[in-house]
């Protein structure tokens, strides 16, 4: 901790510096002036985390540049902004002491100096100092592990298929650092792939901790079952015994879950109080409404499983309320607004869905965007 001392007058210099130093602060700057106040701040190591000093205490009224445009000077660095700054002064106006506190000063004290007085008031700049710094490390802290929170949430998202079956793809745009939307697919052999979108209750931390855990959840459950009303009613189960008899741990989720054979060309699937998916049925639109509840709200759940049979192609587009919400701002025909935009006969699915993103823009979002789309191949 070092504690910088600028003024004037040689005397005053010498009386604050006797002061702090019978009272135990050893590391002192001194300056006689704003600019050597400066370059005190400069000779510090450039690559330096921390300032050079952890207080200034400054005379208000010097030649040059005085105490309170130094100061002002000091706040517009991000890195020197939080050393607290104590103007000492024989200056009694009010309004000049006033416009030096709106310049960032966060004390004075006058002269004739107060040794119990200048202490105290040191004690306590410190104080806020170390409760500033305190809490800056902390939010760096969270930061980073947010940043590594979100790489490995980003890093479990299933990455896009095209191969002579069937391409699938998705397109993310979380409302924040951590979200409650997840997509994943899985190739089941024999030509049939399982895919699922998932809508966690809220976002952020919480949420994606809980996505987490029915991402494992998931993991386990496909490689023993497939079929959609088995999948969907384990997941159930999973959030209910992760609530537990915690009453506080009340999180659900919506979610679609289909299995595509692309053999058979069928679609089977449970729509667990997701928005409504659109199949594109050898270019005809059908709504995947057929599932259950929320998943997460009841121990135990009664599920109807859809199934869809094709001809020649269908493509699948599932995605999140976040996505309605940007489209159709609280209208009621959200979900044709959405078709439309898709076009009626899904044809040219993946132009008219780029143009969809790029129509939103960055537009502000309270909510994570999601969108997936599965694509089967045409056989020659």
């Amino acid at each position: 901790m070092r504690i910088a001392i600028v003024d004037d007058n040689a005397t005053n210099l010498l009386i604050i510096e006797k002061i702090l130093q019978k009272a135990g602060y050893t590391k002192l700057a001194t300056a006689s002036s704003a600019m050597e106040l400066f370059d005190i701040l400069e000779l510090d190591e450039p690559n330096a985390t921390e300032p050079p000093v952890s207080l200034i205490l400054m005379d208000l009224m010097m030649p040059g540049i005085d105490g309170i445009e130094a100061c002002r000077r000091i706040q517009e660095s991000e890195r020197y902004r939080d050393i607290p700054v104590i103007f000492v002064t024989a200056l009694g106006d009010s309004n000049k002491l006033a416009e030096a506190l709106d310049a960032g000063a966060i004390d004075y004290v006058m002269k004739p100096i107060n040794k119990v007085e200048l202490l105290a008031r040191i004690r306590s700049a410190l104080r806020l100092k170390y409760e500033k710094d305190w809490h800056r490390e902390r939010d760096q802290r969270i930061s980073f592990e947010l940043n590594l929170a979100k790489q490995v949430q980003r890093s479990i998202l299933s990455d896009p298929i095209d191969n002579d079956r069937v391409k699938i793809d998705a397109i993310y745009r979380p409302s924040s650092e951590l979200a409650g939307d997840f997509y994943a697919w899985y190739c089941l052999g024999g030509g049939k792939y399982g895919v699922i979108l998932l809508d966690m209750m809220g976002h952020g931390i919480s949420s994606s901790l809980v996505c987490m855990y029915i991402y494992s959840a998931l993991q386990d459950t496909i490689k023993s079952i497939s079929d959609p009303e088995l999948v969907v009613l384990e997941l159930n189960r999973r959030m209910m015994q992760l609530q537990g008899s915690n009453q506080l741990m009340n999180y659900y989720f919506t979610a679609i879950y289909y299995v595509l054979d692309t053999k058979e060309q069928t679609i089977e699937y449970v729509n667990a109080g997701h928005p409504a998916g659109i199949a594109f049925v050898d270019q005809k639109p059908q709504l995947l409404t057929e599932g259950c509840c929320a998943l997460g709200f009841f121990d135990n759940i009664e599920v109807k499983k859809g199934s869809i049979s094709y001809r020649n192609q269908v493509k699948i587009v599932l995605y999140t309320d976040g996505l309605l919400d940007q489209l159709a701002k609280g209208q009621e025909d959200d979900v044709q607004q959405l078709q439309a935009r898709l076009g009626e006969d899904g044809e040219q699915l993946e132009d008219h869905v780029l143009n969809l993103f790029e129509g939103l823009g960055q537009v502000s979002q309270q909510d994570d965007i999601c969108l997936v789309t599965v694509e089967t191949k045409v056989k020659a």
